[in-house]
């Protein structure tokens, strides 16, 4: 009976449990769920007054080149050590020397037509002071008193013939010895010991060792931004030049170079519808923090501009479809906003308008905003 009656009993008290609990439910409350604001960090909005600088890139070269020629002909004697591709020689250095006793032969030749010249000069002038006083006493006919006056000038045109042929005698054999025009690095060279060489042919390329300049192009927009008179033709005045710091990898290390911003190219490049500028730096001394500026070397270019007042200096971040900032107002909600934008750099972004001084801009790189959405500032200087 029991194995009966208890499964029975079980089974009633269950039902009953149910019926009871269908007819009883538990009712929960509604209730809205709390939000919770998300934190971001804001900065507060400041006018100031910002430098533009103008950035470009481009290559070292040389300020001066120059080909090395002979004015006169003649085997070379003599060639420097210094004349060597990367080596330096002062101005005025010798470079190579030719044969020197044709030009020696020249001189002494040259020398004596000259004392020649002279001594018939100084007869012919002393005969005519002779004839002229002679004729002054009625001694001496007019015939006699012309051809006196026309053998001294022939005397004198011979003996200045004879003068600039001395001198320039004299001319070549010190233009046997070549020397460098300025101080400068040795590009190449093109004679060796022995070769004759002929009047006008090149023996040397030199570059200038003092200052190199360096090519950059610069868009037609960014000219603007320079402090120079538009339309400014010739190479700018030392007030004018804006100031230019060049830097480059150079034997695994960075260095920077000063220079001027020296003039800008008369055409536009159609192109790329660019101007050259044209950038002098002067070469430091070689030490532990600079080098001279090698030429050839990559170099990039930051060329200080105007100063512009009242813009407003932001991360690039903080743009957001293509001209907005979000704008956290005073009840900490969040909104988008459309700015001017002045300029756009790599790491900033200029605006000249849309802002107020002392407002608050995200800065944080939110992906999902909603306009109007509440958040919790955190105040973060930049």
């Amino acid at each position: 009976m029991k194995r009966v009656l208890l499964p029975i009993g079980i089974l009633i008290v269950s039902i009953g449990v149910a019926v009871t609990l269908v007819r009883n439910p538990t009712r929960i409350e509604e209730s809205a769920p709390e939000i919770v604001p998300i934190s971001v960090r804001v900065a507060a909005v400041e006018t100031q007054s910002v430098q533009i600088d103008v950035e470009s890139q481009g290559k070292a070269q040389a300020a001066r080149q120059a080909s090395v020629s002979s004015n006169v002909q003649g085997p070379v004697a003599w060639v420097s050590p210094s004349l060597e591709a990367g080596a330096y020689v002062e101005a005025g250095e010798p470079l190579l020397r030719l044969e020197a006793s044709d030009f020696e032969t020249a001189v002494i030749r040259s020398q004596a037509g000259f004392d020649q010249a002279r001594a018939e000069a100084e007869f012919s002038q002393a005969d005519l002071s002779r004839i002229q006083e002679l004729a002054g006493r009625r001694l001496a006919s007019e015939a006699e008193l012309q051809n006196a006056q026309r053998q001294a000038t022939i005397a004198a045109a011979r003996l200045a013939d004879a003068k600039a042929a001395l001198d320039q005698a004299q001319l070549d054999q010190e233009r046997s010895v070549l020397r460098a025009p300025f101080n400068a690095i040795v590009a190449s060279r093109d004679v060796e010991l022995g070769q004759f060489v002929n009047r006008a042919e090149s023996v040397a390329v030199l570059f200038d060792a003092d200052s190199v300049d360096v090519r950059v192009p610069l868009a037609i927009r960014q000219l603007g931004y320079l402090d120079v008179p538009a339309g400014f033709r010739g190479e700018f005045e030392s007030g004018l030049a804006p100031s230019v710091e060049l830097t480059g990898n150079y034997g695994g290390k960075k260095y920077t170079w000063r220079g001027t911003l020296l003039r800008t190219e008369a055409t536009i490049d159609p192109n790329s519808n660019t101007v050259q500028a044209i950038i002098r730096v002067e070469q430091p001394e070689a030490s532990n923090q600079a080098i001279p500026l090698p030429i050839g070397l990559f170099v990039e270019a930051r060329i200080a501009g105007k100063r512009i007042d009242d813009l407003i200096a932001l991360p690039r971040a903080v743009i957001r479809n293509n001209s907005q900032v979000l704008v956290v107002d005073a009840e900490n909600k969040m909104y988008f906003r459309d700015v001017d934008i002045f300029r756009l750099e790599e790491d900033r972004v200029l605006i000249s308008g849309g802002l107020l001084a002392g407002e608050r801009i995200c800065i944080s790189p939110i992906q999902a905003v909603v306009d109007g959405m509440s958040v919790q500032p955190v105040m973060e200087m930049i």
